[in-house]
């Protein structure tokens, strides 16, 4: 602990990049919180496991080099709490090497993703794929030799093995996602304003409890209460319905602020 500021740690989700924090990074240096940020662009043809046993070594060099001994937090978006999750309750859920204080997820892929799902159905995919390409996935798209993708499917093993490891109790889990109640269409447009899951008879659905990209069900930890953020039905302090879908997330000020509280409180 640094100025009784625990260090944070940021990780980005899928197809993205460490730039997506700089609204919170901002606000973390206003409030003197020391802060590193794991970059996994490079790593795009790697396994999630793989991405995991990276984040382990950089989080021993980070605290080796800059003498931080004590608990630290982390803050994932996406896919991130993935990486994460496999690293604390997999790989490190016996030995307890790494000591985290609260581990804070935005819109975490927790139970696998409908949408990766959907991405290799031989009926639906290549029209959500034209869909989401250039929206939230890249162009010239396969999901068939995309690592991250095949990982974070529902059915999985690295999802079973997430699941299975169970969650660790010396650390504080926290959950922000973001919903459309009221139906908005402009909320994420290219579903009209929904979000696709797989609901329990197993068949796809489209459900107002997600962000357009991750439903409410795949975030969902056992004994976790999830802090769920609805977007206004007009432009409310400068943001629109739009701003509070997944992949504006890290970038919204509620979000962040939302964020900051848990980071500058006491643990629970």
């Amino acid at each position: 602990m640094c100025d009784n500021r625990y260090p944070v740690i940021l990780v980005h989700g899928w197809n993205s990049h460490p730039g997506i924090w700089k609204r919170l990074v901002s606000r973390l240096d206003e409030a003197s919180i020391p802060y590193r940020r794991f970059d996994h662009t490079g790593m795009k043809c790697s396994t999630l496991p793989e991405i995991s046993e990276s984040l382990h070594h950089y989080l021993q060099e980070v605290q080796d080099d800059n003498g931080w001994s004590g608990p630290i937090d982390i803050v994932c978006h996406s896919l991130g709490a993935c990486i994460v999750r496999y690293l604390l309750e997999v790989m490190d859920g016996t030995e307890r090497a790494h000591t985290v204080r609260q581990l804070i997820c935005l819109g975490p892929t927790n139970n696998g993703s409908a949408l990766a799902e959907l991405f290799n159905d031989p009926q639906s995919g290549k029209k959500i794929i034209e869909q989401l390409t250039g929206v939230f996935i890249p162009q010239e798209f396969d999901p068939a030799v995309d690592p991250f993708v095949q990982d974070v499917r529902p059915r999985s093993t690295f999802i079973h093995s997430l699941c299975a490891a169970g969650l660790r109790s010396d650390i504080i889990y926290r959950i922000i996602v973001t919903a459309n109640p009221n139906n908005i269409p402009g909320f994420f447009p290219w579903f009209e304003g929904k979000t696709w899951e797989i609901a329990e008879d197993g068949k796809y659905q489209k459900t107002l409890n997600g962000d357009g990209i991750v439903a409410h069900r795949e975030s969902a930890l056992s004994g976790i209460p999830l802090d769920i953020l609805s977007a206004p039905l007009e432009q409310v302090d400068h943001l629109t319905p739009d701003q509070y879908c997944h992949i504006y997330l890290p970038k919204n000020p509620i979000v962040i602020e939302q964020v900051m509280q848990f980071l500058t409180s006491e643990a629970d």
